[in-house]
């Protein structure tokens, strides 16, 4: 998807596999979770099938990796866990090849990076549709979405929030017009630079910022320094943790500029013709996940240091997805 560089500590917590710098996992390890079905798995549809999970190395897909190995297991699968590939195209490549059975991926992903479109889709399942059924011929699957839609924001500290009223990215709009010194951004490097980014926000909201009122910074360091109000507004990820940690505001896309990242699991097409018991067993997991879920899990391990696999079990359970002993 994004870069998320600051997210790559996260494999310090992951089961012990051989990694090749540049190259993402070469090998993988069993998944060993004692889990019988709660909702999920009930009857053990998958028993006899051995599968493969993978994911991209930032936090929210790695607990979305681990969250699908826990299922499969549930309804009876032996499950090999090759969480945690580094960059989208290695994780995607893996699951087209059959290297992988299976992960959750991103639309807005597929549909501009992938399939090489330009303009995003503006209803999120119109989207989908169009993502799945160009990947068909790729030999890929796409089930159901989730909301959970993990994409592009501005957010603010409560402090500016209250100093300058702004709601929304027509609001921000606005504010740049009448106080053009008060609009300071903090934003990725590639955020700075993509179509789908800065560059694209202007020209849809009628922005004109000047070049200095635009800093360019690692993405972790944007939630601090938004945090702190060194720049009144910080480009963010709207499923990131450290947004409600922090205590920021997200603006919203009243524009609907930005294009929509909602997760759904990508199927290799020959697994799931093989074991089409796949899609019973993810659907129920699939309409549980929200900004709201995300946030919060993902929060466990960006802020209180958690580890991803423990946090998608102990969620699972909560939920009454999986039992456990």
């Amino acid at each position: 998807m994004r870069r998320r560089g600051w997210l790559l500590t996260v494999l310090a917590v992951l089961p012990a596999v051989l990694l090749v710098p540049g190259c993402g996992l070469t090998s993988g390890s069993p998944m060993t979770d004692d889990v019988r079905p709660g909702s999920i798995g009930r009857g053990r549809p998958l028993a006899g099938a051995e599968l493969t999970v993978t994911s991209k190395d930032f936090t929210e897909n790695l607990i979305l990796g681990a969250m699908m190995g826990i299922a499969f297991q549930a309804a009876g699968a032996e499950v090999l866990d090759r969480t945690g590939i580094q960059g989208s195209f290695g994780a995607r490549e893996a699951v087209r090849s059959g290297d992988a059975d299976a992960m959750y991926e991103y639309t807005g992903t597929a549909w501009i990076t992938y399939q090489g479109n330009s303009t995003p889709i503006a209803d999120p399942r119109r989207q989908w549709e169009a993502v799945r059924d160009a990947d068909l011929r790729n030999g890929l699957t796409w089930l159901p979405p989730s909301t959970l839609n993990n994409t592009y924001a501005l957010a603010m500290n409560r402090t500016n929030s209250r100093k300058y009223g702004t709601r929304t990215l027509s609001d921000v709009s606005l504010l740049s017009a009448n106080s053009p010194k008060a609009v300071t951004l903090c934003v990725e490097n590639e955020f700075a630079n993509r179509a789908d980014g800065l560059p694209g926000m202007q020209e849809a909201y009628g922005m004109n910022l000047p070049t200095g009122n635009i800093t360019q910074m690692d993405t972790g360091i944007i939630y601090a320094q938004a945090a702190k109000g060194s720049c009144a507004y910080g480009e963010v990820f709207t499923t990131d943790g450290r947004i409600a940690s922090m205590g920021l505001a997200v603006m919203e896309d009243d524009r609907k500029f930005f294009p929509n990242y909602n997760a759904a699991p990508e199927i290799n097409s020959r697994t799931l013709r093989q074991w089409p018991q796949i899609a019973d067993v993810l659907v129920p997991l699939t309409k549980k996940l929200n900004n709201d879920v995300a946030r919060g899990l993902n929060a466990k391990v960006d802020v209180d240091g958690e580890d991803p696999h423990r946090v998608a079990l102990e969620w699972m359970v909560t939920e009454g997805f999986v039992e456990v002993g």
